[in-house]
């Protein structure tokens, strides 16, 4: 049954939540999560001790509006997937600060880092079109805006005109390191982690690594996740007895998982309609001691190549790709190392703790 108000006076409006939002919400300040779809990787067990509530567009916006929200987390604006439920409650929150004589705080937290691309014919324009007008009235809006990286900063103030009231904020969505992160030697191990898809650049990984072991004859490969690309994945294990696969692992063993391996590679690659925002899987990494190897499409990107981690170009063959691995595999620094130069608080929750913050704090 869905619930016709929200349990806490901060509520969360996502448009998809997934086992990092519920492992979030557990470390966040309580708040009631309003969602319309589960992704994938969304691991029920997390649920207890939540308040989270699955609904449609209006519903999302009846509920908000019957409730007393003092803090209102909303979908970035650039999620035009999530547009119209967005602007609705949006809408629906104003209305009563309208009526009541109040002020109810909105926030949202942003990672978007490509520009919404402009569909083939007229029905597709005109319906971004509509999307994009959705977007400024949710921007214009929105009281406080973390960004949790330069190129999404970049792109927002590329697109959008600064709300008069709005504050705005770059706070890297980078990791605090995870509690029991070992910081020992590690044998010559790559990871990849998520899904198993084009988009994650898994395909580009296997052709690159029978260069990397005829370089490297002891490295090893795990692959940890599950997609689209399962059976490619499964064929190679089947004909390399370096690579070590395990499909659809539970959330409790990917840490240990991290611990023994040396490099996280994720070589996104781009495509027309997506890019990725940061990676679930660097960040993963990096909280866990790995050296990362990816592609320039991470919104990352740029504090990666700073820090030391490989980088190559989005589309590059397997000789480039291979050549990022071995230097990874070859990386004279220790996981310690790489948690040395992470922040003492998780970018993500130093974000919610600003984006929350009460103003007479």
């Amino acid at each position: 049954m869905t619930a016709t108000r929200t349990a806490h006076h901060d509520v969360r409006l996502y448009e998809v939540v997934r086992s990092a939002h519920l492992e979030r919400a557990h470390d966040f300040e309580p708040a009631t999560i309003i969602y319309r779809d589960r992704r994938y990787d969304y691991d029920p067990s997390l649920e207890p001790g939540l308040d989270l509530t699955q609904a449609g567009d209006l519903t999302a916006a009846r509920i908000i509006a019957r409730s007393h929200v003092a803090t209102l987390e909303v979908n970035e604006p650039l999620m035009l997937s999530a547009a119209r439920r967005t602007a609705l409650s949006v809408a629906a929150v104003r209305m009563l600060d309208l009526l009541r004589g109040s002020h109810t705080s909105i926030v949202s937290y942003a990672i978007e880092n490509l520009e919404p691309p402009l569909p083939a014919g007229t029905r597709g324009r005109l319906g971004r079109w509509g999307r994009m007008r959705l977007a400024r009235y949710v921007h214009r809006n929105i009281d406080r805006l973390a960004f949790g990286t330069d190129a999404s900063w970049d792109l927002y103030h590329d697109i959008f005109a600064p709300g008069r009231r709005q504050s705005t904020r770059i706070i890297p969505a980078l990791p605090a390191p995870a509690e029991g992160a070992a910081t020992g030697p590690r044998e010559a191990v790559v990871g990849f982690l998520g899904a198993f898809d084009e988009r994650k650049g898994l395909r580009e990984l296997l052709a690159a690594w029978p260069l990397v072991r005829a370089a490297r004859p002891s490295a090893r490969l795990v692959l940890l996740g599950k997609g689209p690309l399962q059976e490619l994945a499964e064929e190679a294990a089947a004909d390399d007895p370096s690579i070590e696969l395990t499909v659809d692992p539970p959330r409790s063993a990917i840490p240990d998982a991290l611990r023994s391996i040396k490099a996280l590679a994720l070589p996104s690659q781009p495509r027309a309609r997506w890019r990725e925002q940061v990676g679930l899987p660097i960040v993963e990494g990096l909280a866990n001691g790995c050296v990362i190897v990816t592609t320039r499409e991470s919104g990352l990107s740029s504090w990666l190549e700073t820090e030391g981690h490989h980088v190559v170009p989005s589309v590059s063959g397997a000789e480039t790709l291979a050549a990022a691995l071995i230097a990874a595999l070859d990386d004279p620094r220790t996981p310690e190392d790489v948690l040395h130069s992470l922040p003492p608080v998780d970018g993500r929750r130093a974000a919610d703790q600003w984006l929350f913050e009460r103003a007479t704090a």
